[in-house]
């Protein structure tokens, strides 16, 4: 009852806000790219009921302020396909939990993953991948499922195992790899001048090298490795395969396992960039209910990957394991120039950051008797304390590069100097001054401790007040007091606060509110007041 209901009146207003023109589609934002032109970014969101695309386009001031000149939005075509799978968070492997993009330039802008429903009415079947050039072409392009998949026991049970989780484009070549699992490596072929064409290859682990997969291939898991990630090397072209088994790096006879420290490891990912050159693996298994990880880097002159070390606020090597002992797994990770930025999720948790990691290692920020790695709501990248889900650099200016994060339920940060400040973009609509008008993003929600169901409460001054909201009951009973006489000052947006102006759903005595609607009063010591509402749909479904 509380999903369809959610689902309902979320779906509703989703469809009304991208007819009503505000930031975002939805703040639940799970991936962020770059569109292809400075100060352009896609943001692409799923809520409840629908999934739609944001182009956005930005401006930085000298002072390195981040402004949001325009945005535009569109909902995907079909509503039984999104980018976002619904394992993201339940499943424990990590080359699950993360959604890949690349920018593949003007042939096919934007790429990612594309998920269909299966018998449960669960995003859990792989069904191809979206190319987001413009708003006017968000396109599906479908991939056939081979045969081979129908003849094997395990991947016609689960077919997450041969869900897109990688990809790598060849601009000269004209060519997208797309990492499938099981299933090996698909390349999307665009120099033809027929069309496009597709066709799907297996590693021999034996031989070295890549076949094609036909109606009569015998697949062996065993000796026809798994490919989880592709990526092309940025100095020398190199297609590189991270493997069920290893690294494997193309070469001029076939495909060669390259790494002697990871030769046997199951490598769920793989990211290349900064100056100097860094490469970093992410090493993921279950044993038991235990998800064993590693973060490895090879840089500089080094021959090989070793792993990536945890030093305190000191600079001391931390003796344990601190990414296997946190159970993280790699969302993305982002490169700026000599630091690479690792946004990272815990498996089973909500807890999400990033880590910095520069040439000696992941440097810890802060020494409190516990150090602390992780880089989030705490350091200012979120104004709420929300899952971070995906990272990009772009082009925010001619001589700046730009940093992004996606979340979920906070929208899109955005940093013009690398990390140190951040600007939140959240899905704003037009608001008048004074207290005209006071909307609760959302409004509905389950009475909660997490920031998820927690509704927002938005308004704006004309100038400086001293602000008190207070919420109220269908029979106008007063049963919560959120802030009294809180000073509030004018902004061109909206004046709320996110740390303080919300509603968790809860009365004075922080006892679950029942099942209705509720109204919320906003005034000021200037005589002026606006009313919104929200509708909690009470502790009894909790």
């Amino acid at each position: 009852m509380k999903k369809f209901m959610a689902g309902l009146l979320m779906g509703g207003a989703l469809c009304t806000n991208a007819l009503a023109g505000e930031t975002l589609f939805s703040n639940y934002v799970y991936a962020v790219g770059p569109a292809g032109s400075t100060g352009s970014l896609w943001a692409f969101s799923r809520d409840n009921s629908y999934s739609g695309v944001t182009l956005l386009n930005f401006r930085v001031t000298d002072n390195g302020v981040v402004t949001t000149e325009s945005t535009r939005h569109a909902q995907v075509e079909t509503d039984t396909l999104t980018a976002v799978q619904d394992g993201i968070f339940e499943d424990a492997l990590a080359e699950r939990r993360r959604i890949p993009a690349v920018f593949a330039g003007g042939g096919l802008g934007l790429v990612l993953p594309m998920f269909a429903m299966d018998d449960n009415d669960r995003f859990r079947k792989p069904a191809g991948f979206y190319t987001l050039r413009d708003l006017d072409n968000v396109i599906e392009n479908p991939i056939s499922i081979p045969s081979v998949a129908e003849d094997l026991d395990t991947l016609e049970k689960n077919p997450m195992m041969y869900a897109t989780s990688g990809f790598a484009y060849d601009s000269t070549a004209k060519r997208l790899w797309v990492a499938r699992g099981a299933l090996g490596v698909m390349v999307h072929d665009l120099s033809g001048k027929n069309g496009a064409k597709d066709t799907t290859f297996i590693l021999n682990s034996k031989s070295g090298k890549l076949e094609e997969l036909k109606k009569s291939t015998e697949l062996d898991l065993n000796e026809n490795l798994e490919i989880f990630d592709v990526r092309l090397h940025p100095e020398t072209g190199a297609v590189w395969l991270a493997t069920a088994k290893g690294i494997w790096v193309q070469s001029s006879g076939g495909f060669k396992n390259f790494s002697k420290s990871l030769k046997d490891s199951r490598v769920t990912g793989l990211w290349m960039g900064g100056e100097p050159l860094q490469v970093i693996a992410e090493t993921a298994y279950k044993k038991n209910d235990d998800v064993i990880g590693g973060l490895w880097r090879m840089s500089g002159k080094a021959g090989d990957f070793s792993k990536v070390d945890f030093l305190d606020t000191a600079g001391k090597v931390q003796k344990k394991d601190l990414y296997d002992e946190a159970d993280y797994t790699v969302g993305d990770i982002a490169f700026v120039g000599k630091t690479a930025l690792v946004l990272v999720r815990a498996v089973g948790g909500s807890i999400s950051g990033f880590l910095k990691l520069d040439s000696l290692g992941a440097r810890a920020w802060e020494d409190d008797g516990k150090n602390k790695w992780l880089y989030g709501y705490e350091t200012g990248v979120t104004d709420r304390k929300m899952t971070l889900m995906s990272m990009c650099t772009f082009m925010l200016s001619k001589s700046r590069l730009g940093l992004a994060v996606a979340t979920e339920g906070n929208g899109i940060s955005v940093s013009a100097d690398s990390g140190k400040t951040w600007n939140v973009v959240l899905n704003h609509a037009r608001l008048d001054n004074n207290l005209g008008s006071v909307r609760m993003v959302p409004s509905v929600i389950t009475p909660g401790d997490d920031a998820t169901n927690q509704s927002l409460v938005s308004y704006k001054v004309g100038r400086e007040s001293k602000v008190t909201i207070e919420v109220f009951s269908y029979d106008m009973r007063k049963v919560r007091t959120i802030v009294k006489d809180a000073v509030r000052y004018a902004d061109p947006s909206r004046s709320s606060n996110p740390k303080e102006d919300f509603w968790d759903g809860r009365d004075d005595h922080g006892k679950d509110c029942t099942m209705g609607v509720y109204y919320i009063r906003v005034k000021d010591n200037h005589g002026h007041i606006g009313w919104g509402k929200a509708m909690t749909l009470g502790g009894n479904f909790r």
